[in-house]
């Protein structure tokens, strides 16, 4: 896991608009989602400033009949109930990233989840656009307001945004990003892309 991110990389944001009139913090919950084996966990353990929760078990070769290992390397684990973790933007406010499940046998622990969340982070694998069209609809379906991060993985040629804003139908106006969800500062920078979305969206 990364060391926490730097309070000069995440003190830029205003926060007065969606933090209440006399409250010393407020607590953001933040959805981190995407398709099996996209890197969900990894991306939460880069950037919580406290030891992230996570459920993390050894895939089984049961397992191999149900999920789809098709374009993954090197896959051992899978999560089976959800990833935690918590980074703080400022003395106000507090971030909490909640990391689903990526198997679509979870898909009623996403619903819950959802609850209360202010948005969404799509992680994305830009050579399985395909298994993320599931996972924009839904989050799509809960009302939640998001932005794509795409994970560049070892190896992958990078892809032009507008063939990904083509691909996977997006407005014009969600944010499209890059990151490396093992790279703490580049999974802060696809995070504060969000926060920063979510904020004119409120305002």
């Amino acid at each position: 896991m990364g060391s926490p991110a730097s309070s000069a990389d995440r003190r830029d944001l205003t926060t007065d608009d969606y933090v209440s009139d006399g409250a010393t913090q407020t607590a953001v919950k933040i959805l981190v989602v995407g398709h099996f084996a996209v890197g969900k966990t990894t991306f939460i353990g880069s950037i919580s400033e406290i030891e992230p929760l996570s459920t993390e078990e050894t895939m089984t070769r049961v397992s191999e009949s149900v999920d789809d290992l098709k374009g993954v390397r090197g896959k051992t684990t899978t999560t089976v109930a959800l990833d935690f973790g918590r980074l703080t933007l400022s003395e106000r406010v507090v971030l909490y990233l909640f990391g689903t499940p990526g198997q679509t046998r979870f898909v009623q622990m996403w619903e819950d989840m959802a609850r209360g969340a202010l948005g969404a982070l799509i992680l994305v694998d830009p050579e399985r656009l395909a298994d993320s069209f599931p996972v924009i609809d839904l989050i799509e379906q809960y009302g939640l307001d998001y932005a794509i991060a795409v994970n560049h993985f070892d190896g992958n040629p990078d892809r032009a945004e507008r063939a990904l804003r083509e691909a996977l139908d997006l407005l014009d106006e969600t944010p499209v990003v890059t990151c490396d969800a093992r790279n703490e500062k580049s999974s802060a920078a696809a995070l504060t892309t969000l926060v920063r979305y979510l904020l004119d969206r409120a305002s």
